[in-house]
């Protein structure tokens, strides 16, 4: 009897994203790393597009990011809330326009001479993975123009990963997941 050629099994995408994912995932100030009487806390916040330009109403987003001086909290329970400590974690559902708002800080560079930024995951209906892109803080021109990943894009993509700083100090940062002016996202190779 001859045997049946071996499959290549490939993997699967993740699980679509649904009704219950504003419903399941936000906690109670998971937008709030710290709270907006901390000294130097700032907002992060914006408006996630789809690909004509229309906001996305049940959008999930994440962010991870170092603190003001530049050290990677090490903290356990990222979803801790307590005042007084800083996980660098945050998950915020964005509202039914599309908005998001965090209340953190500016994050230092983790390294001398590195530009500062903030990672942030993009969690929406229709995508089966969840998108990663990152957040630069625009004032370190020099460390901008250094870094290796906005050095390896096309000098008009850059700007989709910068934010753009507000007379009050506070970031705003607009998503865009296809067409116009669409956000740079970043794929992490997957291990072997």
């Amino acid at each position: 009897m001859a045997q049946a050629p071996a499959l290549k099994l490939v993997p699967t995408p993740g699980q679509t994203i649904g009704p219950f994912y504003g419903y399941a995932l936000p906690f109670r100030d998971g937008q709030k790393l710290v709270d907006r009487a901390h000294p130097g806390s700032i907002r992060l916040h914006g408006t996630v597009y789809d690909g004509e330009g229309e906001t996305i109403p049940d959008a999930l987003l994440e962010i991870w990011q170092a603190d003001e001086h530049g050290r990677v909290p090490r903290e356990t329970g990222s979803l801790v809330r307590d005042g007084h400590t800083f996980t660098g974690f945050g998950r915020a559902a964005v509202d039914n326009e599309g908005h998001y708002t965090f209340t953190t800080v500016n994050p230092g560079p983790t390294d001398e001479g590195k530009a500062p930024f903030i990672l942030m995951t993009v969690f929406a209906r229709g995508l089966l993975n969840r998108l990663f892109t990152r957040v630069y803080l625009p004032e370190d021109a020099a460390a901008l123009e250094a870094d290796a990943l906005l050095s390896s894009l096309p000098a008009e993509r850059r700007s989709t990963l910068v934010a753009t700083r507000e007379a009050n100090g506070d970031l705003h940062f607009d998503v865009r997941l296809q067409g116009a002016g669409e956000t740079v996202f970043l794929e992490y190779p997957r291990g072997g």
